[in-house]
């Protein structure tokens, strides 16, 4: 198993950046591929992106490709998403998640950080 904990959300102006930190405890951190989730107030929750358990590849949904990017540090057992020309309809708790190799859902979940983007 493996436990998430998210930090770095906050309040940011319009068109700043933010960059928000998943780390993991436990062994066989490079086993998990990672995601991003969000959900704002009154909505369901979204898919934001995810990482490769090697960090070669990323995937992202178009809402946020080209402003945010996903990485890892594997030897740190962390997981980050760097939030660039951040909107006011980014506001939302962020989630980071693991899925288990040859799991079909992410089945790990941190408890979120708040970002919150005025305008």
């Amino acid at each position: 198993q493996v436990q998430l904990v998210e930090s770095g959300g906050g309040l940011v102006q319009a068109g700043g950046s933010l960059r928000l930190s998943c780390a993991a405890s436990g062994r066989q951190f490079s086993t998990y591929a990672m995601g991003w989730f969000r959900q704002a107030p009154g909505k369901e929750r979204e898919f934001v992106g995810r990482i490769s358990r090697s960090g070669g590849s990323t995937y992202y949904a178009d809402s946020v490709k080209g402003r945010f990017t996903i990485s890892r540090g594997n030897a740190k057992n962390t997981v980050y998403l760097q939030m660039n020309s951040l909107k006011p309809e980014d506001t939302a708790v962020y989630y980071c998640a693991a899925r288990q190799w040859l799991a079909s859902d992410f089945g790990y979940w941190g408890q979120g950080t708040q970002v919150t983007v005025s305008s």
